[in-house]
């Protein structure tokens, strides 16, 4: 009964609860996009409809409706039409352009989290575009700096079926896992077409997968053997889920793992990632402090601190202030120091104004008549 105490602590702090964001990556091919329709579905059926962003700027049509799709913001042609390139250079581009704006997603986020307790991100089908792209790192940090972000890799299990197949699946999600350092859910999808429990003894029991492996003899099958013993620590701590996203089985144990995942960020990645943001915040005011004690440095005798100007009001005065008083500064002050307070300064000025004024009337109407003769 811990759990579900520790989980109604945000909310018992008075402020809504943040939502949870899940972020689904998958091979192409491996249902992921029907994954998130079924997700969006069954959320609504529970009365609590999610909050769904696409990230591919190259899918033709969503089968579910996204709150933000990339494809209104960034034209996935056009971009290469424009740079003249490839597919999926089309897309790493794309998701550049988009994430230079992700800011902007953020904020409607924050406002949706009192309608929303899910985010779903729908990612593209090309795996590594997202994973390893400058973007796909942006947007991931900045989702899991500010929400309990969970990280979920859909996997085709079907064709995993092959021992060499199910490692190098097994390697990507060990890769994708100490990339993003986010909990981490495995979901074998199309549990319809084949049960996803010899995965799990696969993982569980390691004599069974040598066993497996043992009616393969090509080299890769060698070097699969030796990358099981390395990925038993992974699989000891891996939140596993066998789910069918056309039938819409298995979804219940997920949100179990899903709820369980979220309390250790909240135990394990928040410190971290506050951490993290504090010590940059020291490293940006020291770097502040560096600048400012060159520029003294540089300055040598000019003070910069309006505290310490005691010689003059030019040190703390604005360009636009010195530009304003021009002019006037000096006359006030040699009024001020003026030893002839015996004379009259107003009576004097008007004495040499006089003659200037009538000077400047005789040569305007000589000007004036010699137009008009």
């Amino acid at each position: 009964m811990a759990a579900p105490a520790a989980a109604a602590e945000p909310q018992a702090s008075g402020g809504p609860r943040p939502p949870v964001c899940l972020l689904v990556l998958g091979m192409a091919g491996s249902g992921k996009t029907t994954f998130v329709q079924r997700l969006t579905g069954h959320l609504h059926s529970q009365g609590s409809p999610p909050y769904v962003i696409n990230l591919d700027p190259a899918v033709h049509e969503v089968p579910f409706l996204a709150n933000i799709d990339i494809r209104d913001t960034v034209k996935y042609k056009e971009v290469m039409k424009q740079y003249g390139l490839g597919p999926n250079g089309g897309i790493v581009t794309s998701l550049n352009l988009f994430a230079t704006r992700f800011d902007q997603v953020m904020k409607f986020i924050e406002k949706a989290q009192n309608m929303s307790k899910y985010v779903l991100i729908d990612t593209p089908g090309q795996i590594e575009v997202f994973t390893w792209s400058a973007s796909g790192t942006i947007i991931t940090e900045a989702l899991a700096s500010s929400f309990p972000t969970i990280v979920i890799y859909v996997m085709d299990t079907s064709r995993s079926t092959n021992p060499v197949t199910f490692m190098s699946n097994m390697l990507y999600a060990c890769s994708i896992l100490y990339k993003t350092k986010l909990p981490f859910i495995v979901v074998m999808n199309k549990t319809d077409i084949i049960d996803h429990s010899f995965a799990v003894e696969w993982m569980q029991d390691f004599e069974a997968f040598q066993d497996a492996l043992n009616q393969e003899t090509t080299y890769v099958s060698n070097l699969t053997r030796s990358m099981s013993l390395v990925l038993d620590e992974f699989y000891s701590s891996l939140r596993v889920v066998g789910v069918s996203a056309v039938l819409g089985t298995g979804l219940d144990e997920l949100f179990v793992q899903v709820t369980s995942a979220a309390e250790e960020y909240e135990r394990e990645y928040r410190p971290e990632y506050e951490r993290l943001k504090k010590s940059l915040a020291s490293a940006q005011s020291q770097q502040q402090k560096e600048q400012l004690e060159r520029l003294q440095k540089d300055m040598g005798s000019v003070a910069l601190d309006t505290g310490t100007a005691t010689d003059g009001l030019s040190s703390a005065r604005d360009p636009s202030d010195l530009i304003l008083t021009r002019g006037t500064l000096d006359e006030e002050d040699e009024e001020a120091d003026s030893d002839t307070d015996d004379i009259d300064h107003r009576v004097t000025e008007e004495s040499r104004e006089e003659p200037a004024f009538q000077n400047f009337m005789q040569e305007s109407v000589a000007q004036y008549w010699k137009r008009n003769k």
